[in-house]
């Protein structure tokens, strides 16, 4: 099992967790035992996806804005960022919930096993149904009242006011880039460090993502034991596809409309870097290439790419942010909730918010998701019915995010006239003879 790659792990628990479902479903006392003695390692793994998210919003977050501390000298390159990147995190989460709420691949499962499904959950549906009860009475400006915590360690000890810690670690990140160096270098070494922590404790936790999707998908298979689930799964999955693939020629779009440059020039100068970030599922594994190609191959100057492209790595995460988008409408419409117009706006500003902190590494996504989730109100443990594919989907969303960085840097570097030609440099340049 440990020769094998992680994203083959899981696929193997996945498949393993639905074949012993399957069998157990032949005996009598069958379901109760997976209920009562393999579910719960599901649930314990989701948990522990629960309690990395505040940690990891926070750690990632401040240190990715307290990154910005030459934002004086490179204030008009910084704003431009931001605001780019903001946007073409937008357009990503709108084209995820147009092409969720246009095919609903979570309603092509039946009444019956929605029914089931609901009534697993029923006590989570009538809190959220309480609480939206009480959010009708509420002034107009009570979300944006909501949005700054009034105690962050409260704030903190509960994922569905993760917007709230966000605000909380925005806030600082601008204490730390306001302050001297001298007094802002200690806390951004520790906040650093604590990246560092929490990144490693994600590697430690997807080691058992094969154990919690086998636990997951056997529970799911013994409760719900219908065929139309996997279909629902299949049109997930391409919905996500879909999504992504409109993602890429968006990008490139933008690029021949703002810099002239054809699409055939960007995705040839590009595609290296875009299969190693398949292959990879990390666009910090892949920056290093990223940054050779965009500068070498598409012509941005290095000024440019040092800056527009770490930051990208924290902050972009356009492919990230449309399957949060997709796969939080799905697992509603899987449940039988109908998600207002309101409620798809907070999915909007929360899965923007949310992939500013999402850490460059594979399993991140599914971390975030569970905040889009809980801030949503629908029940975190439908991961249950999209982790089986969401490593394979990790691969494509990391792709795409490495295009937007490539394409926001070229859009970036021609808006301050640094955009040139390419300069290809080869491995034996100092060695070749005049």
């Amino acid at each position: 099992m440990k020769k094998l790659a992680l994203h083959w792990q899981i696929l193997l628990g996945m498949v393993l967790g639905v074949v012993f479902a399957l069998i157990m479903t032949n005996f009598e006392w069958g379901s109760q035992f997976v209920t009562d003695w393999i579910k719960p390692f599901g649930n314990i793994f989701i948990n522990l996806l629960k309690l990395i998210a505040v940690p990891l919003i926070l750690a990632s977050l401040i240190k990715g804005v307290s990154d910005l501390k030459d934002i004086s000298k490179l204030s008009k390159m910084g704003g431009r960022t931001i605001v780019t990147y903001i946007i073409t995190t937008v357009v990503a989460v709108s084209i995820g919930l147009s092409i969720v709420n246009i095919i609903q691949p979570g309603k092509t499962i039946t009444e019956e096993t929605r029914t089931e499904l609901t009534e697993s959950y029923k006590g989570d549906a009538d809190s959220k149904i309480s609480a939206a009860n009480e959010q009708k009475n509420a002034g107009p400006l009570k979300a944006l009242e909501d949005l700054v915590p009034s105690n962050i360690f409260n704030a903190a000890s509960d994922n569905g006011n993760m917007l709230q810690v966000i605000f909380f670690a925005i806030f600082f990140g601008i204490g730390l880039i306001l302050i001297p160096e001298e007094h802002s270098k200690p806390v951004k070494a520790f906040f650093d460090g604590f990246n560092e922590v929490i990144l490693k404790l994600i590697d430690i936790i997807m080691l058992g993502a094969p154990y919690g999707v086998f636990a997951l998908l056997a529970a799911l298979v013994v409760e719900a034991p219908s065929a139309d689930l996997f279909k629902a799964l299949a049109w997930y999955a391409l919905c996500v596809v879909f999504g992504l693939f409109l993602m890429l020629c968006f990008y490139t779009l933008i690029v021949w409309i703002f810099t002239k440059k054809t699409p055939s020039f960007f995705i040839n100068g590009i595609s290296p870097a875009q299969l190693l970030a398949f292959s990879t599922s990390s666009s910090a594994a892949t920056l290093p290439v990223t940054m050779e190609r965009v500068e070498e191959h598409l012509g941005v100057e290095e000024e440019v790419t040092s800056f527009v492209l770490p930051i990208g790595a924290t902050i972009n995460m356009d492919g990230t942010s449309l399957y949060q988008a997709v796969a939080a409408v799905f697992i509603a419409q899987a449940f039988g909730m109908d998600l207002s117009f309101s409620v798809q706006m907070g999915i909007i500003a929360t899965a923007t918010l949310a992939s500013i902190g999402s850490a460059a590494v594979p399993g991140a996504g599914m971390v975030m998701l569970v905040i889009v989730l809980a801030q949503a109100g629908i029940p975190e443990a439908g991961l249950a019915l999209i982790f089986a594919v969401d490593r394979p989907l990790d691969m494509c969303r990391t792709t795409v995010n490495v295009t937007g960085d490539a394409a926001v840097s070229m859009l970036v570097a021609k808006s301050v006239g640094k955009l040139g030609e390419p300069h290809e440099k080869k491995w034996d340049d100092n060695y070749k003879s005049e």
